[in-house]
């Protein structure tokens, strides 16, 4: 069990650090919603520590360190620090999927750019996949399957991320956009640093990551039915409320330097709702064939590190719907004798 002072310092750290999340993560149970608000809380510690540090490498190293302290059971003197302890026992979290995200973050630290699009997503791997496999993890979740359409999420809100925030970045003198695009454009990134506008090249690539992230929303909707009952409005939720920050993003024509696109109380409330009608077509709608895509070559290897090859240790929901089946063919088997 996390105690209970630490569980409120989390809930109070993600409630005035991460908005969209914890407005997704009151649509959780209880028995999830703990341990992944644990879990955020330690994941923006590790955000924070790097963002706004003076010394980032420094900052990465000490991150490490206190990984090391957590997974050896010793944690440091701080409500993340041991309330991320206590998850890690209890649901057995593979070690690879927090060392993933303190290797997107010393990324960061290095201010890495680049080049592709292929480059991109294996940060975005790193920084949000691995916490989206981590979700999983905490809803027991262990089916490849289900593990790649939650890293396609994370992928997906992490480029959402990317192409609004690509005026504020300028301004901290981060790129993000890939620079084969930039060059493509003929724009030279680092005059783009030095003085970023919004011209029509820059909103053409703004765009384009917003494409890329609406297909890979699409992809990750199919393992939200793989997901127990109970968890999928909240995941839901998140899939929509940052969709719909690409949405904002389209109606200012794409100009994320301008102005930052940011969604109303309302809006959120709206698409919490529809998260719930999204949820009771998932109980009678067939399952998406989407569901058996194979991961992105640049999230493989989280699926790997957390997916169990034993159907016994897979979600609860997939275990009840496997049951279901197994009670309908004997229902039908006993039905068949009695009529003949």
């Amino acid at each position: 069990m996390i105690n209970r002072a630490d569980m409120e310092y989390c809930r109070e750290a993600i409630r005035h650090g991460s908005l969209s999340f914890h407005a997704a993560s009151r649509l959780l149970p209880a028995k999830v919603r703990d341990p992944a608000l644990a879990l955020y809380a330690f994941c923006r510690l590790a955000d924070d520590e790097v963002d706004l540090s003076s010394r980032k490498k420094a900052a990465v190293d000490d991150l490490r360190e206190r990984l090391e302290l957590v997974y050896a059971g010793r944690p440091r003197d701080a409500a993340p620090d041991r309330a991320f302890t206590d998850v890690i026992g209890m649901f057995d979290m593979p070690r690879a999927l927090p060392e993933a995200l303190l290797e997107g973050l010393a990324w960061d630290a290095d201010m890495r750019q680049y080049e592709t699009l292929s480059e991109l997503t294996d940060y975005s791997a790193r920084v949000a996949s691995a916490v989206g496999v981590m979700m999983c993890v905490l809803m027991r979740v262990r089916d490849r399957h289900a593990l790649a359409r939650a890293a396609d999420l994370g992928v997906a809100m992490q480029l959402t991320n990317i192409a609004r925030d690509v005026g504020e970045d300028a301004l901290e003198k981060r790129l993000y956009l890939p620079k084969e695009w930039l060059e493509h454009a003929g724009i030279d990134p680092d005059a783009f640093l030095r003085d970023p506008q919004g011209t029509k090249a820059v909103r053409a690539m703004v765009k384009r990551l917003l494409i890329e992230a609406e297909r890979l929303y699409v992809r990750s909707e199919a393992g939200i039915g793989a997901l127990p009952l109970a968890t999928r409005p909240g995941i839901f939720a998140a899939r929509f409320i940052y969709a719909a920050i690409g949405t904002k993003l389209r109606s200012m024509g794409h100009n994320s330097i301008a102005a930052r696109a940011v969604t109303s109380k309302s809006q959120k409330l709206t698409l919490a709702g529809w998260s719930l009608a999204r949820t009771s077509m998932t109980v009678v709608m067939p399952r998406s064939p989407m569901i058996h895509a194979k991961p992105l070559p640049e999230t493989a290897f989280l699926v790997d590190a957390a997916a169990h090859p034993d159907p016994a240790h897979w979600s609860d929901g997939l275990t009840d719907a496997l049951a279901s089946l197994k009670q309908q063919d004997l229902r039908r088997a006993a039905q068949n004798k009695t009529s003949a």
